[in-house]
């Protein structure tokens, strides 16, 4: 019996120590958990007060305020909620776009290639409500090229253009700027080679009109109208643009419709701009030398026309160097079906160069038949001396101007304006066998070849027509 009690009283311990040690575990458990909240809690008051203990283990970088939790600008504008492949107002109304232009430079003109090279700031202004967001102080927010892929913007192209390109050094050149009522400007540097129709049939005195056309390439006007900001304000020119061949006159814009038949009527924009060519310098290459050749060709009108080594070589030179002038000048030009104002030019030049030559052909030939002339004609002359027969009576009389006949082939003679070198022979002759006929049969054979009389008159006639030339020529062309 009173084992039993010993035994009751032990199981009632045990019981009672099973129970107490089950009431202590969650206690200690939220004692441990109290610890490292208080732990965390501590070394989190340390890292935002900045300062920590020297040589404690607990070491932490201060936060960067760059990536700090705020708002992505992509989610200030809802990027993400709108249909950005649409344009704006989509089954409304066009949106309209203005555009305004800013010339930075004019690089080249090529007459071969019939094109001009243009860099220019190109800016265009829409509205696009999707693109609105809240601001309290109405301040705009720029961005570059990376968000310009993900939202609308219009798909301008340059009518007739042969090469463009966006610059991208350092970076892409282009700038997207957003205002809070969702007001666009993206603005953009572009480098573009157009087409330039050139008439040259006045060239190189001639004015050039080259344009360059701005156009959407799938909005037609029912859903884009495309526009100028500021009329013809909207279009800016760098006042220190010059180029080496040209004046610029003007810059000017206009406005017009463009149709197409599959698509439809699309606008377009144009930036005119007038081009004088500067004349001096084909003055001094082209002009000046092609001058200076058909005056040099005249020279040989004051060598003697019996000096062939000295005058043929010097018209050969000249119509040589013209050919060349020519080549040269229309190697630099493109090859149209149009006579321009150069080619009249130097091509009359030629020919008053050949015209030279020519004439010291005819010149020469005319000579040689004198001169073949008076030998035929001394070898038909009889010997008055000895005459057998005294009633054969033959009487010739020959003249000549200033000089007598032995000097006449003499080479090198001196020659000047108031002497002619002519040969009158009258020939008499009677038959003595016919005494009737003595008096009525007289027969005159004259012989007048004036050789010089042509280079004297070339003298005249080469230089006046040549300058009558020229005075009609820049009274057209000028």
């Amino acid at each position: 019996m009173c084992t039993m009690q010993i035994d009751a009283v032990v199981l009632l311990l045990c019981v009672w120590l099973i129970g107490a040690a089950g009431r202590s575990a969650p206690q200690r458990g939220h004692k441990l958990e109290t610890y490292k909240q208080s732990r965390i809690r501590r070394e989190t008051n340390m890292v935002q007060g900045g300062t920590h203990k020297s040589g404690s283990p607990i070491f932490r970088r201060s936060p960067d305020m760059t990536k700090s939790p705020m708002t992505k600008s992509e989610q200030l504008l809802r990027i993400d909620d709108h249909d950005f492949t649409m344009r704006p107002a989509f089954g409304g109304p066009p949106i309209p776009v203005g555009v305004d232009v800013q010339v930075e430079s004019l690089d080249t003109i090529s007459e071969v290639d019939m094109d001009f090279t243009m860099t220019l700031y190109l800016r265009h202004y829409w509205k696009d409500e999707r693109l609105s967001f809240p601001s309290t102080n109405n301040q705009s927010m720029t961005f570059d090229s990376r968000l310009v892929k993900k939202i609308w913007v219009p798909d301008i192209f340059f009518v007739h253009s042969k090469r463009s390109f966006i610059h991208d050094t350092t970076t892409d050149n282009v700038m997207l700027r957003v205002y809070p009522d969702g007001n666009v400007l993206y603005s953009l540097r572009v480098t573009v080679t157009a087409m330039c129709n050139m008439d040259l049939s006045r060239f190189p005195l001639d004015t050039q009109t080259c344009s360059l056309e701005i156009e959407s390439y799938a909005y037609t006007d029912d859903d884009l109208m495309l526009y100028w900001k500021k009329g013809n304000e909207s279009l800016n020119t760098d006042d220190r643009i010059s180029l080496s061949q040209f004046l610029i006159q003007k810059f000017h814009t206009t406005t017009k419709l463009a149709f197409y038949s599959s698509t439809g009527w699309y606008n377009r924009l144009y930036i005119h701009f007038t081009l004088r060519r500067h004349i001096f310098f084909f003055l001094l290459q082209t002009y000046f030398p092609a001058t200076l050749m058909v005056m040099l060709s005249w020279v040989s009108f004051w060598i003697d026309r019996r000096a062939v080594p000295a005058r043929v070589p010097l018209g050969i030179t000249t119509v040589l160097t013209m050919s060349t002038i020519i080549t040269g000048v229309n190697a630099s030009m493109p090859r149209v079906s149009y006579i321009k104002a150069v080619d009249i030019y130097l091509w009359v030049s030629f020919v008053f160069v050949f015209l030279s030559v020519i004439e010291y052909a005819a010149v020469n030939y005319l000579t040689t038949v004198q001169e073949r002339r008076e030998r035929k004609l001394r070898e038909r002359l009889p010997c008055t001396c000895g005459i057998a027969n005294p009633d054969e009576d033959i009487m010739m009389t020959t003249g000549y101007s200033d000089m007598d006949q032995n000097t006449t082939g003499n080479y090198g003679m001196p020659e000047n304006g108031g002497r002619q070198e002519r040969m009158l022979a009258q020939f008499t002759i009677a038959d003595s066998q016919t005494p009737r006929q003595v008096k009525s049969s007289r027969g005159y054979v004259n012989i007048w070849i004036d050789t010089h009389a042509i280079d004297k008159y070339s003298r005249v006639i080469f230089p006046g027509a040549y300058t009558l030339f020229n005075i009609i020529y820049w009274s057209i062309y000028s």
